[in-house]
């Protein structure tokens, strides 16, 4: 399989668990440490060697404000707005036209990772392809589910019962196919467009790979409490070493 060309960020939603922060700007615009968390996914991106990106924003009073930031240093950025909150998999009906066909890399904007091997795992990664991280609390996000031969059978969105610790976070490697598979989901009960639908379309054609990232720091910075934790993990990894994260200049 080739290696993705085209980059997908989403950076819509109201950011409603972050108000008053997000009263009248974009989450992904938010400070974690000393950049706008857009930084973040991409140099992502950059370091997955993806340098066509399309960022996707539920407003477009916030694209000037998303010009205004150095992010179109090393890539070819545009923008495309998602007037309603209709799903992530949506992200793949509204980009149909950028897609065209290519693989793409889907990164939530507001997921931030870190790690040493992170850069290596980027480098080889091919699609179709999905990553699971140990979790406290599976409930709370799509997590893994295995047979009896420890073989990928299913995602499953927030179980109320346990399926596995492994959630799988917003980094996601798919095919040209993927806008197609993303026009035959279903609207789930919360009228949204669900990606573990799309995810799970793979799956049962065993055309997904995954893996585990292990010493891998990964971030949801959809709340206060985890902004935080993000930016003072930025700190104290550029206070005490040369690394720079989010580094939109790579």
């Amino acid at each position: 399989m080739n290696k993705p060309t085209k980059g997908i960020i989403l950076a819509g939603g109201n950011g409603s668990r972050l108000y008053p922060l997000t009263y009248g700007v974009s989450k992904q615009l938010l400070p974690v440490y000393d950049k706008p968390m857009i930084h973040y996914p991409v140099s992502l991106m950059l370091q997955a060697g993806i340098r066509d990106i399309l960022i996707i924003v539920s407003n477009a009073d916030y694209i000037p404000m998303f010009k205004k930031s150095p992010i179109k240093a090393n890539a070819k950025i545009s923008f495309v707005v998602q007037e309603a909150p209709l799903g992530l998999a949506h992200a793949f009906i509204l980009s149909e036209e950028f897609i065209k066909g290519h693989n793409v890399c889907l990164m939530l904007g507001d997921n931030i990772f870190h790690g040493a091997n992170f850069d290596s795992i980027l480098k080889i990664n091919t699609t179709n392809h999905i990553y699971g991280v140990k979790v406290k609390n599976p409930s709370d996000y799509g997590v893994m589910k295995f047979d009896n031969d420890e073989c990928l059978v299913e995602i499953v969105e927030k179980p109320k019962e346990f399926v596995s610790d492994y959630a799988v976070p917003g980094l996601y490697f798919f095919d040209g196919t993927v806008s197609d598979r993303a026009k035959r989901v279903k609207p789930s009960a919360r009228g949204e467009l669900e990606i573990v639908d799309v995810i799970n379309s793979y799956i049962e054609e065993n055309k997904m790979l995954y893996n585990f990232l292990e010493n891998v720091i990964w971030f949801d910075c959809g709340t206060h409490d985890h902004l935080l934790a993000a930016g003072n993990y930025v700190q104290a990894v550029q206070q005490r070493s040369t690394q720079i994260i989010g580094d939109v200049m790579i």
